[in-house]
């Protein structure tokens, strides 16, 4: 599995994001600053819930834009057995079922499954609870994580 090829992807899809987000602040200014939303009365709230709405949408859009910042700064370095797990591993991990997953371990705005040949791969950050549990683990160690009353354990089967 190439680790570009899934940052390639990665940045794809924060493009995507960003550009829905746009759209989306576009519709909401225009709804806040269209003449006919201009208040009435104290009750009238249309452009200002319409104003909210676009402030929300501009930060959103501003953090996918440092996401993708951050991705293409980010250069995947390959495993390192003596360091164990750091930001761009690409891990598999296998859990009491036997049910295998695919995680790659990348910087902010992951979050998202990408689908590498015919494997589904999540991707998630070194900030969210398994990438937390995963940071300097090595092939063959228990990885744990609490999810409300249920503890969750997994063993790394393979890291790239």
């Amino acid at each position: 599995m190439d680790k570009f090829l899934l940052q390639q992807q990665v940045l794809e899809r924060l493009a995507e994001d960003l550009l829905q987000a746009e759209q989306a602040v576009r519709a909401a200014h225009e709804t806040a600053t269209h003449e006919e939303n201009i208040a009435e009365n104290k009750y009238d709230t249309l452009g200002l819930e319409a104003a909210y709405l676009a402030t929300g949408q501009a930060r959103r859009a501003e953090a996918i834009r440092q996401a993708m910042a951050n991705w293409r700064q980010f250069r995947p370095r390959p495993y390192d057995a003596s360091i164990g797990i750091r930001l761009g591993a690409l891990v598999c991990l296998v859990d009491s079922d036997d049910k295998q997953q695919q995680l790659f371990l990348g910087p902010d705005g992951g979050s998202m499954t990408l689908v590498s040949g015919a494997q589904l791969v999540q991707v998630i950050s070194s900030e969210a609870p398994l990438g937390r549990a995963m940071l300097g683990k090595c092939e063959g160690d228990e990885v744990s994580i609490q999810v409300a009353p249920i503890r969750q354990q997994f063993e790394v089967l393979r890291v790239l």
